[in-house]
């Protein structure tokens, strides 16, 4: 059974709600509520998924704007992992490999590998592009 998009059925959708660039405050709003009644719809339709898609695309875009992200070297995150957890330098030497390791990479004075990335990925169930 193949599932047709129906586009009739999405202009009606894309005339009920008028989604556009969002840049208000209430606008922005209003598109999280959008989203959240169709990502709770377990019978959402094609359609539905359709503009679903197209409101998070001008979420993300005003949040991007609105609410930047700051970057955070992969030092720091590690920093802040073990803080969080409330670790010592000392019980990342078996994931690292040794306490001069350890001691550099939470310095920030040596790079993690991607071996190591995705050690500390799986240690503190994270994606381990957090750490590259």
């Amino acid at each position: 059974m193949s599932i047709t998009f129906d586009k009739d059925s999405y202009t009606k959708l894309l005339v009920e709600f008028q989604p556009r660039v969002i840049t208000t405050e209430n606008e922005y709003e209003r598109a999280l509520e959008i989203v959240q009644q169709l990502m709770a719809n377990k019978e959402r339709t094609p359609e539905q998924t359709a503009l679903m898609k197209l409101l998070v695309l001008l979420i993300e875009n005003y949040e991007e704007e609105h609410y930047p992200m700051p970057t955070v070297l992969p030092h720091e995150m590690v920093q802040h992992l073990m803080e969080a957890r409330g670790l010592r330098q000392a019980d990342l030497i078996e994931i690292l490999g040794s306490k001069g390791v350890v001691s550099e990479v939470v310095r920030g004075k040596r790079k993690i590998s991607k071996a190591q990335a995705k050690s500390l990925g799986e240690f503190f169930h994270v994606s381990p592009a957090l750490f590259i």
